[in-house]
Order: C-alpha cells, then sequence, then structure tokens
C-alpha cells in the first residue's frame, strides 16, 4: 500500500492500529481468544474499540493472581510466569479450550486462534525497564494442524502506561501479521514496528514454527532481527532455534570467540579448546555456570558488501553441527559486546583472539566517536572482570611466533599495553598446535570455491562431510571433477 506523490516518489504507508484490528474485526473465519497477564487486556481492547469485535472474540480473560494462573495453567517448574514456557502453556491451553468448547460442525470455516502475552511492566523504582513473551497461535486452514509465533521483548520506555499501550499496538501487529502477512516473514517481522518506534521497544528473540512455517529458518530470522535495528544481538543453539540471550547468559560466565568462521577450521577450534581450558583453570569460573559463545558481528557479515543470506546460513549450518551456539551482534567494538554480556553477568568473562584482532584493540582510530576515545573505551572493556586469550601468529618471514611478549603496537600505546599486559589482562595460549598456524579462512575458501584439493585437511573433524553433502560455500562436485 503506497501513497503516489509528484513524478514516481512514493512513500509507504502503512495500516492504522484501528484498522488492522477491524480488519481482523470483519474477517469472519477469524475467530479466538485472548489471555493476557501482566500489563493489562490492552491488545483485546484496540480490537473492542474497532467495533465488530463479537466476531472474533470468543473469550477474553487475565489471571493476574498467581494462584488464579496456576490454577489454569499449571506450575512451572522454575515457580516464574514471566518465561516462554509459560506463554506457550497458555497458548495451547487456550487452543485446546477452543476446540474442546467450539463444535467444528457448527464452525467447519473458523480459523481458530489463541493470543497471549505474559509480560513484566517497569517497577516503581524505575530500575528494571520491563519485558515480556508474546505469542499466537493460529490456523490458516481449518483441517490444517496449528501454527506459532513466538517473541521476547524488552520494554524501553519509562512510564508503565506507556508501555501498555506499546504492549497492545504490537499484539494488533501480531495478530494481523499471522494471518495476512504469513507468506513472507520477513516483512511479517518488520510490521512488529508499525504505528511503533523502535525507542519503544526492542524485539530480541523470535521463533516461527508450524505447517506454514516449516521453509522458514528461525536462524535467518535472527538475522532479520539485528539487520533491521530491533535488537543488537541475537542467538541460536545447535538445533537452529533461537535462544533468548538474557536467559543464556543470566549470572553465567561467558566465553566469547569473535571470527567470521567462514569456513570455521582447525585454527578457530584450537583457539577454542585451549581458551576453554584456560577459562575453566580460572579460581573465579565455574565450569558448570559458562557459556561459550561463538561471535559474528553484522559488520563482518556486509565485509563484501550486502549481506549474503545463503553464506551467513552456511557459516551457522557448520557451527551448529559442531554443538556451538552462536551469536550475532551490531557490535563492532569489543567494549560494547563486553558492555552487553555486563547487562546479565557480574561473574567473570573472558575473549579469545587472534593477534591480528588484538592489534586493532590498541587502535585509536576505532574509538575517535568516542569523546575519552581510547582511555575511555579501555576503561569500560577491563574495568569489568575481564581477560584476554590471546592466539599466537608465526610471521612467514621470520618464522616467528608473534605473542603478547614481543607483539608490536603504536609507541603511543605501549605504555597503556604495558598496564594490561603487566595487570594479567592478557593471557597467552601457549599449548596451540604449530603445524596448523599456515590455515586461513579466506585461503580454504577460495580452494572450496575453485575446486582444489586438500582444504579437507584445515577443518575440524565432519566439517569437510557437512560442506560436501549440503554443498556449503559454492562447493561443486562437478568443477572438482574437472580438475
Amino acid at each position: 500500500m503506497a501513497i503516489s506523490l509528484k513524478g514516481d516518489q512514493k512513500i509507504s504507508s502503512v495500516p492504522a492500529t484501528k484498522t488492522k484490528a477491524l480488519r481482523i474485526n470483519l474477517n469472519t473465519d477469524i475467530y479466538g481468544t485472548f489471555a493476557e497477564i501482566g500489563a493489562g487486556q490492552e491488545t483485546v481492547r484496540n480490537f473492542f474499540r474497532a467495533g465488530g469485535a463479537s466476531g472474533t472474540i470468543a473469550k477474553a480473560m487475565s489471571a493476574y493472581d498467581k494462584d488464579f494462573s496456576d490454577a489454569i495453567y499449571g506450575i512451572e517448574e522454575d515457580g516464574r510466569y514471566v518465561t516462554e514456557p509459560r506463554l506457550i502453556r497458555m497458548l495451547r491451553h487456550e487452543v485446546d479450550l477452543i476446540e474442546d468448547r467450539l463444535s467444528r460442525r457448527k464452525h467447519p470455516d473458523k480459523l481458530f486462534f489463541s493470543y497471549a502475552n505474559t509480560v513484566a511492566t517497569i517497577d516503581f523504582s524505575k530500575k528494571f525497564k520491563g519485558h515480556g513473551w508474546v505469542g499466537i497461535r493460529f490456523q490458516l486452514d481449518p483441517l490444517e494442524d496449528y501454527n506459532e509465533i513466538v517473541l521476547h521483548l524488552r520494554f524501553k520506555e519509562t512510564d508503565a502506561r506507556l508501555q501498555q499501550e506499546t504492549l497492545g499496538i504490537l499484539g494488533v501487529n501480531l495478530i494481523y501479521g499471522a494471518f495476512y502477512l504469513n507468506d513472507n516473514p520477513k516483512e511479517l517481522l518488520k510490521s512488529f514496528y508499525d504505528n511503533l518506534h523502535k525507542d519503544q521497544l526492542e524485539i530480541d528473540m523470535i521463533n516461527f514454527s508450524g505447517p506454514r512455517f516449516m521453509y522458514v529458518d528461525n536462524r535467518l530470522m535472527s538475522l532479520q532481527l539485528v539487520k533491521n535495528e530491533m535488537t543488537n544481538a541475537v542467538m541460536f543453539g545447535p538445533d537452529g532455534n533461537n535462544l533468548l540471550p538474557a536467559q543464556v547468559l543470566y549470572k553465567k560466565n561467558i566465553l566469547a570467540l569473535r571470527g567470521s568462521f567462514r569456513p570455521v577450521t582447525k585454527v578457530n577450534m584450537d583457539m577454542f579448546e585451549n581458551a576453554k581450558q584456560l577459562f575453566f583453570d580460572e579460581s573465579k569460573v565455574d565450569p558448570d555456570n559458562s557459556q561459550i559463545i561463538f561471535e559474528i558481528t553484522l559488520s563482518n557479515l556486509r565485509a563484501e558488501g550486502e549481506i549474503n543470506e545463503r553464506d551467513f546460513l552456511d557459516r551457522a549450518e557448520l557451527l551448529c553441527s559442531l554443538g556451538q551456539n552462536v551469536m550475532i551482534t551490531n557490535f563492532q567494538e569489543y567494549f560494547k559486546l563486553v558492555e552487553y554480556f555486563s547487562e546479565f553477568t557480574k561473574a567473570r568473562m573472558a575473549l579469545a583472539m587472534g593477534v591480528y584482532n588484538l592489534i586493532q584493540i590498541f587502535d585509536e582510530k576505532y574509538y575517535r566517536h568516542l569523546s575519552g576515545g581510547i582511555l575511555e573505551a579501555f576503561g569500560k572493556l577491563f574495568y569489568r572482570d575481564l581477560k584476554v586469550y590471546m592466539y599466537p601468529y608465526k610471521d612467514d618471514e621470520s618464522g616467528e611466533y608473534i605473542t603478547s611478549e614481543n607483539l608490536k603496537v603504536h609507541p603511543r600505546m605501549k605504555e597503556l599495553y604495558k598496564f594490561f599486559k603487566n595487570n594479567g589482562k592478557l593471557v597467552d595460549i601457549k599449548d596451540f598446535d604449530k603445524k596448523i598456524l599456515h590455515i586461513f579462512s579466506r585461503k580454504v575458501l577460495r580452494m572450496i570455491s575453485e575446486g582444489e584439493e586438500g582444504w579437507e585437511k584445515m577443518l575440524p573433524e565432519g566439517v569437510s562431510e557437512t560442506i560436501v553433502q549440503n554443498r556449503l560455500f559454492g562447493y561443486s562436485r562437478s568443477r572438482r571433477l574437472k580438475r
């Protein structure tokens, strides 16, 4: 939908919240329930106000009292209420009630749905801005199984009433998108901010499931959240499903490895194994309460221009096959990544990196936008309980291994470098495999795309088989046979 201006110029317009709610209400096939806990019945209010709601709303309810909520939905193992399992339990309970109480003979063409949210708005002290889970379970064909869209939001506004209104608009956008934009998940995702602004809320996790979303890769949906600036960081696990960073990182010891992983090589995994051992040997680190993350920045994904989604999924496929949790972030500078982790934990953290990345940390040009320059960045980076594990580099000309002991930084940075080195913030990875330091991802990538032999030996066990089987990174069997 667009409004024409003079010449060829156009501006896009989006339907008003009332218009969306009314279109749903006037669709005689859409019928379902609303269960909203924690922020008022803000979503269903929009449908009541739009008019014609009796043809859409079978039931609207809130169960603010915990005993009432437990009596309806059961008790969660962790005793919490604003969680994903709670939301899913609500959605499925309400759908079961619809199916049980409404006759299919009487409603053969009805598309049943259940919308739910469980939310905590800002507290009185305004230290905790609030967050919540929002979801919909819905049919697009009476004879088909149900689809689900589940998302997590973090409020940015500092007024409870404004947060309630924001939640109500988001709920309408979700229901409208589920029924009218389901064939284009990327546009559906963008539509969540219709009549909203990114200063009002952050969406940091989403999962699609069901027959109509069988083709949707939730990792790609995670990427869209960061790409569309809906959030600064997303995570997904080895199974490909998206994870909530706040939940995974809460009060954990965190070790992060940044890289292109294009593809993941023996060097990446040697760095991982050595850094993990150093990290777990730290007296302040509990291995059973630790989280290791392979992180890729958006700027890395854009290194060759526009983000290539196929290339992103190839990297994700390999890291997932190795059983790793992957994080995509919008943090080009390391101190921003550490600041982000610090929102969820005060425990010991560590970064594992190669020599080149460490040199970049000590390059002033990356901090010109900060009023305090590199000193401000380093204050934010090392003020926290953080260590950096450095993986060496072999100089081909001299044959020398470059470590923190002989690394050359800009003369102006020498004393700053010494300070952090002498205070134990920089730690060398010493038990590295000298036989693999010639391996670089870009070289492996070129060999794969050009059909050269020998690249398989440069990758961890099982990775080359995954590349061949799934035709990742431009691998072509026919090109290889021609050589």
